[in-house]
């Protein structure tokens, strides 16, 4: 099995894409034939409930291994990686947020914990809640929290992590409309920034048009439609 640092750690040549995907089947899900997602891009994936997005989201770390087909990770087969090493680059964070019994700053570095990371000191852990726009006290309990918190709070523990890829299956589902614009801008612009790849399920046409350089849209588990696009923000 190879480790992430056996083939995955370096920079991608010329040519090839971030993640390669060829004649993915899983179940009666996912039929994808071929599908390149971009290196240091916000790839957007659409598509109606029930389509196979999520599921597709789901292959690009291994968290659901296919039943036959190829995915290909900086050139490398993800099957062949060590997964706890490649889900330390490429990170999800799922529709429905993961919380643990504790207080914010507990739950902001229990990823740092898991993954053998260095610890931050509160004021990094206090800029990443204020790119996600959560206005709350790094001691407080978590327990009354709304769903939006507990979303925006999920998505901060990620970041502090600062991972190569960010999964994100429908970021802001449970935000409002205003609130879904600060935090998706915030997290676009900081990948912009800082060379990172984002991979976003969202089932908000208007936020695909207006952050995704690329937007797949999947159709009955098959990929009906690739747009490149120019000017995103």
């Amino acid at each position: 099995m190879i480790g992430l640092n056996d083939g995955c750690d370096v920079d991608i040549a010329e040519g090839i894409e971030l993640f390669e995907i060829k004649n993915l089947k899983y179940k009666s899900i996912l039929n994808v034939e071929y599908l390149n997602i971009p290196d240091r891009k916000i790839t957007c994936i659409v598509g109606e409930s029930g389509s196979g997005k999520t599921t597709l989201l789901r292959h690009l770390n291994n968290l659901i291994s296919q039943d036959s087909g190829q995915i290909l990770y900086k050139g490398v087969d993800i099957e062949s990686m060590n997964p706890i090493s490649l889900r330390r680059q490429v990170v999800m964070a799922p529709q429905n947020p993961v919380v643990f019994n504790g207080n914010v700053r507990y739950n902001l570095i229990i990823g740092l914990m898991f993954s053998e990371k260095p610890m931050v000191n509160d004021d990094v852990l206090k800029r990443w809640m204020d790119l996600v726009h959560l206005n709350k006290g790094l001691d407080e309990s978590i327990d009354k929290f709304s769903g939006g918190e507990k979303q925006r709070l999920c998505l901060a523990r990620i970041l502090v992590l600062e991972p190569e890829v960010l999964l994100l299956d429908e970021p802001s589902s449970a935000l409002d409309e205003d609130t879904e614009y600060l935090v998706v801008n915030n997290i676009v612009t900081y990948a912009k920034d800082n060379g990172k790849t984002v991979v976003m399920v969202t089932h908000s046409k208007s936020v695909a048009q207006r952050y995704g350089d690329v937007i797949i849209t999947i159709d009955k588990g098959r990929v009906s439609d690739v747009e490149q696009k120019e000017g995103a923000i």
